[in-house]
């Protein structure tokens, strides 16, 4: 059971991405995060110059999205139609930028797949993530990507049992129309899951089931709307 919450098809709908066949093969959906960079380099060769500018090595931008002159962008980097990437966006490189999705002012990506829709608008970190469609983080809403003692990050599962993913850098897994409060931080390893929220100023650990509310540490309530 506590497998199967974690599976890419529990957390996210693929036909909210361009991106869905790098989940092929993965039990987890962090299992994807370490395979974003090949993907991107792969898929690149089949995006159309007609539909794609690359205006720098490894850049693809879709020339139906808006980036601002101010925006910094490494490759690998897939940009898709409608996205918006705002004033003094950073993204480091290994990013893929769904349909519809924005990028804040001073909002820096790395390692990241956001599938459409996704909103990260102001002072957001995000890096060794994936955000599931219109998953939402309020400003100042950060995923921090590596433990303080630099050891490989565990899942803590609803039970209380710890999975080891065997990555370094992990920050957080948002299922689809996840909210995010300003001010959060999402420890390495959290996931939240299908339709959940988490309060502002929140400290996140572990994972939060899907259509609930996390509150504090220890205290998620259903949602009952």
């Amino acid at each position: 059971m506590n497998g199967s919450i974690f599976s890419p098809a529990a957390l996210f709908d693929f036909e909210k991405t361009q991106s869905a066949d790098i989940f092929e093969g993965c039990a987890s959906a962090w299992e994807a995060i370490g395979k974003i960079s090949a993907y991107i380099v792969e898929r690149s060769k089949t995006l159309s110059p007609d539909e794609y500018d690359n205006p720098s090595p490894g850049v693809y931008i879709s020339r139906e999205a808006k980036v601002a002159p101010t925006a910094s962008i490494s490759g690998p980097c897939i940009i898709e139609a409608g996205a918006e990437i705002r004033h003094c966006a950073f993204i480091r490189g290994s990013a893929i930028v769904g349909r519809g999705a924005v990028v804040g002012n001073s909002t820096e990506l790395k390692n990241v797949l956001l599938f459409d829709g996704v909103q990260v608008p102001h002072y957001n970190y995000v890096g060794d993530s994936i955000l599931g469609y219109k998953a939402h983080m309020g400003a100042g809403a950060i995923a921090s990507n590596v433990r303080s003692d630099k050891k490989n990050v565990t899942v803590k599962t609803p039970d209380g049992e710890k999975i080891e993913t065997g990555l370094r850098k992990f920050g957080a897994i948002l299922g689809d129309n996840v909210e995010v409060g300003c001010g959060s931080v999402l420890n390495p390893g959290t996931v939240v899951c299908r339709g959940a929220r988490v309060y502002p100023l929140s400290s996140v650990r572990g994972t939060v089931p899907e259509r609930s509310i996390y509150k504090r540490m220890g205290e998620i309530a259903e949602i009952r709307e």
